[in-house]
């Protein structure tokens, strides 16, 4: 399963959004203004900008990453 920490207006959180849709992978999407948990769990991998990837097999990581979402396929 693939989570996506990430909140409105976020460019890089868009594209990675994008990306997964185009692709046609299932994601979850948490939105960290709209859950603290969400936040919290964010903050908790040490990450301080979004998006925020989770994916089973992957390191998490942060920004708009291809090559790393590529993976997913």
């Amino acid at each position: 399963m693939v989570t996506v920490y990430s909140k409105p207006n976020c460019t890089q959180c868009n594209f990675t959004k994008r990306f997964l849709n185009d692709k046609d992978i299932p994601y979850q999407e948490k939105d960290v203004t709209a859950s603290d948990e969400a936040l919290n769990e964010v903050r908790d991998l040490g990450f301080q900008s979004l998006p925020v990837v989770m994916a089973d097999g992957l390191e998490p990581f942060n920004g708009f990453r291809p090559d790393k979402l590529k993976q997913l396929v």
